[in-house]
């Protein structure tokens, strides 16, 4: 189905709860999306079913949607089409197409293999400028189609420094120049809508200025005291 499709799917279709997914801190589910003769698998996280954090106000799902959001404006389609839904078996929360992949494979196994460092290193880039704090090697899906999709994206876009990722091994190269025109094209300009319905002005206003610094830097930060990782680390 093509991507316009897939969207209608998730936007309009009825969702019927699958089952949980395993191993997640909070309320996750695989749903099914239905719309006429129409179906599409999809990742449901409802904001009722989230743990309350001490950093992160309420409502993470509205990161996740923030992320697909910033995926698009760059141009990069690294994360998953993600759309918000009102009206869900468990209320309002974010919908994202479910990525069949290889779950033998994360980052620690793709990183092996360079044919995949150009689309490690967008993601790389996109952690560092949403600010993502949890960036485990298995947030890194190998889809059927040959692209690697970053999800769990809901720990990001904090205004204060909190970058935690497994993505350090391109620390002190160059960032990608076609990587470094998408950024500086985002940071010219305030982040349009949606994201301040998504985020809180300031965290739109650090995005930008994170997008700036990683510019005017040109290369990919290093981790000198090695104590930016998540845990556990797949």
């Amino acid at each position: 189905m093509a991507a316009a499709g897939v969207r209608e799917v998730l936007l309009r279709g009825d969702l019927t709860v699958k089952g949980r997914l395993p191993w997640s801190s909070n309320a996750t589910f695989l749903v099914e999306a239905r719309l006429d003769d129409a179906c599409a698998l999809a990742v449901y996280k409802p904001g009722r079913g989230e743990r309350p954090l001490w950093d992160f106000p309420p409502g993470l799902f509205r990161r996740e949607l923030a992320a697909w959001h910033l995926s698009e404006a760059l141009g990069w389609d690294v994360v998953p089409l993600t759309v918000r839904r009102e009206e869900g078996p468990y209320g309002e929360g974010s919908l994202q197409r479910f990525v069949a992949a290889d779950f033998e494979q994360h980052y620690f196994t793709l990183r092996e293999s360079a044919e995949h460092h150009e689309r490690l290193k967008r993601i790389c880039a996109f952690d560092l400028i949403a600010n993502n704090a949890d960036r485990k090697s298995g947030h890194c899906l190998l889809g059927e189609d040959g692209a690697i999709y970053a999800i769990d994206n809901g720990l990001c876009f904090h205004v204060e420094p909190k970058l935690r990722t497994v993505i350090w091994d391109f620390g002190d190269e160059p960032v990608p120049p076609a990587v470094l025109k998408d950024l500086e094209r985002l940071a010219a300009r305030p982040l349009p809508p949606p994201f301040p319905e998504l985020l809180a002005p300031a965290e739109c206003q650090a995005v930008v200025k994170r997008a700036r610094a990683l510019v005017k830097s040109g290369r990919f930060p290093v981790d000198s005291g090695g104590r930016r990782y998540p845990w556990p680390l797949v």
